[in-house]
């Protein structure tokens, strides 16, 4: 038996039952350190437009365009969401906290208030004040724990220039720590 084998066995952070010690507060306290960008994800089956804060958003391939987000199965949005052939996914900035807050809310009507939101053509809800969004075509789906991992085909982007806002002075909507924050010029480290 070689060094590293007996290692192994002997340490009880290595055999495949360490995972089942890990508490999910555990796992969250790691996360909270990590920061995300914040995104509101928007959909309608025909039943009424649902939609979700998220900060699991991230972007898996440009050839063809691919991104991913999970859903809590505790979300009422959920259920819609999986159902749903097409979303849209708006790309905060700091300007659009209170959507994010809205959004994010459980128990209230989140399209309410019919200022902040639209159809786009195709019928999808959309916030028009987003710094971007994209409409996607749902592609593929993965029960992971309490979560469904949902791969999405971008098939249109509206991109925050074409509003006459620069990436550069879009601010972005960060989520670290329980807490809001923005990202500006004044937030580069080098």
């Amino acid at each position: 038996m070689s060094q590293s084998t007996a290692i192994a066995e002997s340490s009880p952070s290595v055999h495949h039952g360490f995972a089942d010690m890990l508490s999910a507060d555990d796992f969250k306290s790691a996360f909270r350190n990590h920061p995300a960008g914040v995104a509101v994800i928007t959909a309608d089956i025909g039943e009424g437009p649902v939609g979700l804060t998220a900060t699991s958003v991230i972007s898996v391939s440009a050839n063809p365009p691919l991104v991913v987000f999970s859903l809590s199965s505790a979300s009422s949005s959920t259920p819609t969401v999986k159902r749903a052939e097409t979303v849209v996914i708006h790309l905060l900035g700091a300007d659009q906290i209170g959507l994010a807050k809205n959004f994010a809310t459980s128990g209230i009507d989140r399209f309410e208030d019919t200022t902040l939101w639209s159809r786009l053509i195709t019928g999808e809800p959309y916030l028009p004040t987003s710094n971007a969004w994209m409409r996607g075509r749902i592609v593929n789906q993965m029960d992971a724990g309490d979560s469904t991992v949902v791969a999405v085909q971008i098939l249109q982007v509206d991109l925050p220039g074409e509003q006459g806002l620069t990436a550069q002075a879009s601010r972005p909507l960060v989520y670290h720590n329980r807490t809001w924050h923005s990202l500006s010029e004044t937030s580069v480290v080098s």
